[in-house]
């Protein structure tokens, strides 16, 4: 099995995404998390962690609210943040090598409520003038549908739980974290089905 084969030439790469606010074309882009994934001895795992600072574009704003939730303090110079165009371009460049390396076609964006890390994503790319992303332009792969049919519950911490992983929730609202423990899940997800007798083995279709 490859991810090729199994996901029917997509790469699911699992992100998550520190912001500012909900609304992707206000809010501030403040933390960039991906995991990348791959299949050893037909078990999917996490494979690469890579992370990003970002400071918070000009045009955009940060509601107080949102930086007590995660902790982020944007005057600290131990994040060393960087500007958003040059994150959202090591993102790209980091899920690009993996496509090629994957012999995929391209990556869709895996995540818990994949839709707004996917619109922060586009936005970001977007004020940065970059007119080719790597992702999937609409289709993503939400944890949250996942985790609601195998697992009967949405909340990500929960179903970590029914799935008999550890979440750590001092550790939550950190994108890197949020990540790898988004990732964690999808693997449980997508293992359990090519365990199951008469699961589908065969690859996924996106449109």
């Amino acid at each position: 099995m490859t991810m090729k084969t199994r996901f029917r030439g997509y790469l699911p790469v699992v992100v998550d995404l520190e912001t500012g606010g909900f609304d992707d074309t206000v809010h501030s882009l403040l933390e960039i998390a991906a995991v990348t994934l791959n299949f050893e001895h037909q078990r999917l795992v996490a494979s690469g962690r890579h992370r990003w600072a970002v400071t918070p574009h000009p045009d955009t704003a940060v509601e107080e609210a949102s930086l007590r939730v995660t902790g982020i303090d944007l005057n600290d110079p131990a994040r060393g943040a960087v500007p958003e165009h040059e994150a959202v371009r090591g993102l790209f460049r980091v899920v690009r090598a993996e496509v090629k390396r994957h012999g995929c076609q391209r990556a869709i964006v895996t995540a818990h409520n994949a839709h707004f890390d996917h619109g922060f994503i586009h936005a970001a790319a977007t004020r940065s003038g970059i007119k080719r992303s790597p992702f999937h332009p609409f289709s993503v792969v939400d944890t949250v549908g996942l985790a609601a049919v195998h697992y009967g519950h949405t909340v990500l911490s929960e179903a970590c739980g029914r799935a008999g992983i550890d979440y750590d929730a001092d550790r939550a609202h950190s994108a890197a974290y949020d990540a790898e423990i988004t990732a964690a899940l999808f693997c449980a997800v997508v293992n359990a089905t090519v365990q199951r007798k008469g699961a589908p083995g065969g690859p996924a279709s996106f449109r």
